[in-house]
């Protein structure tokens, strides 16, 4: 691929859209580039430099746009004002003890924009704050990451990050004392704290160039040994692999401080383990798998014995054992065959094995022994999602279960016995016993039938009058669960429908679904998503008015390929934080990463063309009356970079008619999403939810 630059630019104040919007110009350029002979203009090349003045005047001018036209909805205020109350409830996660014999759980008391770590004596004890991310910053802007224990739990590290960055911190605490040291370490990203003996390994990059923090590429990938009360200068190089840079690599020692593993990931669909005896004085690390095409997990070790969950011969996963004095992949022993349900999680209770499986995309867990033997069923509290802990050596544990119509609550649970009982569940302020969820299966483009599940209330009439909220994902092998969402309440209240697809590119059905969503079948998820459309308008569900699809992500590269493949089969599309240029994705941050899933430009012509036929940038055409549209996207993406928000925004707002808008909402001090908090994100939902609202006359 060659650029050809021609640079001419184009800067003008304001163009007026045809809807009578006047939306800003947006810097442009005369650049192309040459993918096998053939010619693709990249006119907005100029605003993937996010410092550019020009492209910081356009961010203020479309902000500007956005912020007017929400301010004159009627239906915002209601919407949010309903999403505050119906938020307000207190949050409890799992409870879990460490070593030191105490208990620790996340709490969020409402509307805190942070959850806060709390300790007590016992699970239903008296809680103490341990560590309250909301004092980090005055905004909320600061997020928790993730906490690591010391092995002796004197201290604990934990990473933060900033305005929804990618990029971490880690600090240390003495626990006991709640002090915090001295040490911080930066520039660390996809990065655990694994600790061994006074001090922790964690990976990080190289500093990058000032002002390209949040575009730049990572490369180089390094695991670091840091030692407790030293800077982070002195941190030693533990492992770098130069002949793969665009490799990452994680190091996680287990509970007993025995055995080290390490993780080789990226550029494949599976990952490299690896196994360090640390009772042996200098041990190798030994290679455990064959290559990177599989998924191999350690989920618990007992002496010798690694219990490993993967898909390696499996698509449908299972559970195995390898003994560290022969780690390597040809002599595991199945402890849990594969089934017909996809084996998602595997937890050590006591002398028994939690078995958690996803059979069409809901939770079904058993208890089996050691070796897998005579497996029993769980009663859970209905169809949805559950999660275990547990501890070797406990007689019970916790589970969190919920649904689309149940929030999250917690139950304990006893190995003797089988049997469960309601630890904590929420105090809400709304009634949802006036909604139900159905389960659905329909035929896609080739015939494959896709589950969807559909949640409304029990009085909706299926006369094609109601708005429905369509939202999917596929893609990653990661799977849509039922779960609960508290923004969701005011729109099923008023009557809406809210529709969850189960796509192909997800894990629902094991990897060989999700490999039949990916490179040269990617259109396969778009074919799915188009059939559940025209499924739910044909069974009376909604109408093509009333139609609104959302996703983000990989989810948002969904919305912006239906939208332009199918513009008139929606009323509404809200692209989230989208991948929309599908030939230029891998050269920014850790897109590389993707590559698996998506192909490159680079890889052959018959990849280019395949991506150049579906990439929601290169497919919008002038003249056509594109959805009401709403970009999201924000300002420290640097998972998903605004650039691809930002030339699709502009390049629809070159190219719609009528009278539907074409927006871009660019928030600032916030990411990919993750750690946003909740303050930001009960804006973005009344936004979000306002827009369907007033686009679908609901």
């Amino acid at each position: 691929m060659k650029p050809v630059n021609l640079i001419v630019m184009a800067i003008s104040a304001a163009a007026a859209a045809s809807c009578g919007t006047s939306y800003p110009q947006a810097p442009k350029d005369g650049t192309a580039d040459i993918y096998f002979g053939t010619e693709v203009k990249d006119p907005f090349r100029p605003l993937e430099d996010e410092t550019a003045p020009a492209t910081i005047d356009w961010i203020k001018a479309e902000n500007a746009v956005t912020d007017a036209y929400f301010k004159k909805l009627k239906e915002r205020g209601p919407i949010f004002d309903r999403l505050m109350e119906v938020s307000n409830y207190e949050k409890v996660g799992l409870p879990s003890r460490k070593a030191n014999g105490k208990w620790y759980f996340y709490r969020n008391d409402g509307l805190q924009n942070q959850s806060v770590l709390y300790e007590a004596d016992a699970p239903d004890g008296a809680p103490r704050v341990l560590l309250d991310p909301n004092a980090l910053s005055e905004d909320g802007t600061v997020a928790l990451k993730g906490t690591w224990f010391s092995k002796d739990c004197r201290y604990m590290a934990y990473a933060v990050s900033r305005s929804g960055s990618d990029w971490q911190e880690f600090y240390v605490m003495d626990v006991e004392s709640r002090k915090l040291l001295d040490d911080h370490i930066e520039w660390s990203k996809f990065s655990d704290a694994a600790w061994q003996g006074d001090g922790f390994y964690y990976g990080a990059y190289d500093p990058p160039v000032e002002g390209r923090e949040y575009s730049s590429v990572n490369e180089m990938h390094k695991i670091y040994y840091h030692r407790i009360g030293t800077p982070q200068s002195e941190d030693k190089l533990f492992y770098c692999n130069k002949e793969h840079p665009k490799r990452f690599y994680q190091v996680t020692t287990n509970e007993e401080e025995t055995m080290m593993f390490l993780y080789e990931d990226g550029e494949d669909n599976g990952n490299n383990l690896y196994v360090k005896d640390l009772t042996k004085k200098d041990a190798p690390f030994v290679q455990m798998t064959p290559d990177m095409s599989s998924r191999v997990s350690p989920v618990e070790t007992d002496g010798n014995l690694i219990y490993i969950l993967t898909n390696l011969g499996a698509p449908f996963n299972r559970l195995a054992v390898a003994d560290i004095r022969n780690p390597k992949w040809t002599a595991w022993k199945d402890i849990v065959p594969e089934t017909d349900a996809v084996l998602e999680d595997a937890v050590f209770v006591g002398d028994r094995i939690i078995l958690g499986y996803s059979r069409d995309a809901s939770t079904h867990a058993f208890l089996c022994g050691r070796d897998g033997s005579d497996p029993k069923e769980i009663a859970l509290p209905g169809i949805g999602t559950a999660g275990f802990n547990g501890k070797k050596g406990e007689d019970w544990c916790y589970y969190s279960f919920s649904s689309f119509t149940v929030p999250g609550s917690i139950y304990s649970f006893d190995i003797k016995d089988s049997s469960s009982a309601l630890f904590k569940a929420p105090e809400t302020k709304f009634d949802l016993s006036g909604l139900e969820t159905r389960q659905v299966f329909f035929p896609s483009k080739d015939g494959t039938m896709i589950p969807m599940f559909i949640t409304c209330r029990k009085d909706v009439p299926l006369d094609g009058s109601s708005t429905v909220y369509l939202y999917g994902y596929g893609g990653f092998a990661i799977s849509l669960p039922p779960y609960f969402s508290a923004s969701r309440v005011p729109f099923l209240e008023k009557g809406g429908i809210y529709v969850q697809v189960n796509l192909r590119g997800g894990s629902e059905y094991g990897e060989k679904w999700h490999e039949a969503g990916t490179k040269l079948q990617k259109e396969n998820v778009f074919d799915d998503f188009i059939g559940a459309a025209e499924w739910l308008i044909a069974n009376g569900y909604t109408s093509k008015e009333k139609l609104a699809i959302v996703g983000g992500s990989n989810g948002g590269l969904l919305v912006g390929a239906c939208m332009t493949k199918r513009p008139d089969l929606f009323a509404v599309a809200v692209p989230q934080v989208g991948v929309m240029d599908m030939l230029r994705y891998h050269k920014f941050t850790i897109g590389w990463n993707w590559a698996p899933d998506y192909g490159t430009s680079e890889d052959s012509e018959e990849m280019f063309r395949y991506l150049l036929g579906y990439s929601p940038l290169h497919n919008l055409k002038e003249g056509v009356n594109y959805p009401a549209t709403l970009v999201t996207t924000a300002d420290h993406d640097d998972r998903v970079v605004p650039a691809h928000s930002f030339k699709f925004a502009a390049r629809l707002q070159e190219c719609t008619t009528g009278e539907r808008p074409a927006l871009i909402r660019i928030d600032t001090k916030a990411g990919h999403g993750g750690g946003k908090p909740l303050a930001k994100v009960l804006e973005e939902q009344a936004d979000i939810y306002a827009f369907i609202i007033h686009n679908t006359g609901m």
